[in-house]
């Protein structure tokens, strides 16, 4: 079967997906996924952010590395893109340029609005979506969270917004190591709340059910792995509200050493998973949510989904 290649620049993490088509129209069933954690986005919150030389490095490796992992799979396309720490950094082009240079490859640097809309073409590919037709979803990433809204399993609503859980981190966390303080969950919360109220985001209304993605909700699910014993793919899909909160109550207290020994927790998430925690809380606070449904399928499923319909 043909199969494509798709490897994200996310802020946190580097991110391969090599896919075909599925059995079921408009499917996109994985053949290998990899993810590798680069964290290219440090000083994202900066006024004129810039990729460091350690950050292009560790970015470049991770990419080599992860087109090195597709070549086995004989893709037929090989595609790259980049999202809010590239689009933000004043020397992202230059990195793309390298990366370029280095591997032969042409990345393409994805504005809000098309992440957003590759994000929601990706859900509608997870087969435990399939029987929803109005609902909200919510991708967090390092540098961004897009917010999209669904109206009979068409994007209605889509924005790209400067809430990544690196970046609140930076702003709203004085120090990364210490224990997450109640005056930095308050802040994030704050903060939050009056972006998506600006933007006027559409929650309400027909949209009962809300969808979740991204690194830091893998990290979460993770950790509920490890507390029931079981692998990660069959950790139930529901998060409610009530379980966010209580897991950021549990480690809030714990200063960064402490959270990296949480069994299941990612290392490389450990430091801004409780602002990714306060973020989640907050959007469900405000848009009335108690429950959430994890997903899996985000970016790079819409990408190949569209990258299959192609060759």
């Amino acid at each position: 079967m043909r199969r494509v290649a798709v490897i994200d620049i996310g802020s946190n993490s580097i991110k391969l997906l090599v896919a075909r088509r599925g059995t079921n129209c408009g499917r996109v069933k994985q053949v290998h996924a990899q993810s590798i954690d680069a964290r290219i986005s440090a000083g994202i919150s900066q006024a004129e952010p810039r990729l460091g030389e350690d950050s292009m490095a560790r970015g470049l490796a991770a990419i080599q590395e992860l087109l090195a992992a597709a070549s086995p799979h004989a893709p037929e396309r090989t595609i790259l893109v980049a999202t809010s720490a590239v689009r933000d950094a004043r020397n992202g082009r230059e990195f793309l340029a390298c990366v370029q240079h280095e591997t032969g490859y042409e990345v393409q640097l994805l504005s809000g609005e098309a992440e957003a809309n590759a994000i929601g073409a990706g859900l509608t590919c997870d087969p435990a979506l399939a029987e929803l037709s109005n609902f909200s979803v919510f991708d967090l990433g390092g540098g961004s969270l897009e917010c999209l809204a669904f109206t009979q399993r068409r994007v209605a609503q889509a924005l790209s917004l400067q809430l990544g859980c690196v970046r609140l981190s930076e702003l709203f966390v004085p120090d990364i190591a210490a224990p997450f303080s109640g005056e930095s969950r308050s802040r994030i919360a704050a903060h939050v709340g009056a972006t998506l109220t600006d933007v006027g985001f559409q929650f309400s209304i027909g949209r009962a059910t809300s969808v979740i993605t991204g690194g830091s909700v893998v990290a979460l699910q993770s950790i509920r792995a490890a507390q029931l014993g079981q692998p990660l793919a069959e950790v139930p899909s529901l998060i409610t509200l009530s379980k966010m909160r209580n897991l950021l109550d549990e480690i809030a207290p714990l200063p960064l050493a402490q959270r990296m020994l949480i069994p299941g927790m990612p290392p490389a998430r450990a430091d801004v998973l409780p602002a990714a925690l306060a973020t989640l809380i907050a959007v469900a606070e405000l848009g009335g949510l108690t429950e959430f449904h994890h997903s899996f399928y985000n970016l790079r499923y819409g990408l190949a989904k569209e990258a299959l319909q192609a060759v």
